[in-house]
């Protein structure tokens, strides 16, 4: 599992959310081979996060333009976005099931594609008993999410976000 000293430096973190401070901290970063716009454009369709993100039932749009309701494996998360920078960043907090967690996504354009890294800050009860009982979950999760993120982004076509 990683630490907070592997937190991306460029990793925008909000008051109370920062690695150290964490029950739980995980990071995932790979190649995607697609333009920064490909790839911004799957994330940010949350409306079409139950055709591809791992254990995404349900996504309901919440009473603010930067607010939704995600069903997670059967529980109920609300999310605000925090951080929106067109093709670059995102990053959203959410409460839901016994945590709050800070998810973050960094896109950088790299010779072939894009560097994506996504890491997560769940704290909780909840966070704290996963972690002790299955050490990698939040690994896990990231690395799924990273993987149909990589695969929808090389599949889609060239002009797809951009």
């Amino acid at each position: 599992m990683c630490g907070a000293s592997d937190s991306h430096p460029d990793i925008h973190w909000p008051s109370g959310f920062s690695p150290d401070q964490a029950d739980s901290f995980c990071q995932a970063q790979a190649v995607v081979h697609a333009p920064p716009g490909t790839a911004f454009a799957l994330l940010t369709d949350v409306m079409r996060w139950p055709e591809w993100v791992p254990g995404v039932t349900e996504v309901r749009a919440g009473p603010l333009t930067r607010t939704f309701e995600v069903w997670f494996h059967g529980d109920r998360f609300e999310l605000y976005l925090g951080e929106h920078v067109p093709q670059s960043r995102l990053g959203w907090s959410g409460i839901g099931a016994g945590v709050q967690l800070y998810q973050a996504w960094l896109l950088t354009p790299v010779a072939d594609g894009t560097h994506v890294v996504i890491e997560n800050v769940v704290r909780g009860p909840a966070a704290k008993s996963l972690d002790s009982l299955t050490p990698l979950w939040a690994q896990r999760l990231n690395t799924l999410w990273l993987a149909q993120l990589k695969r929808l982004s090389e599949g889609a076509p060239e002009d797809s976000g951009a």
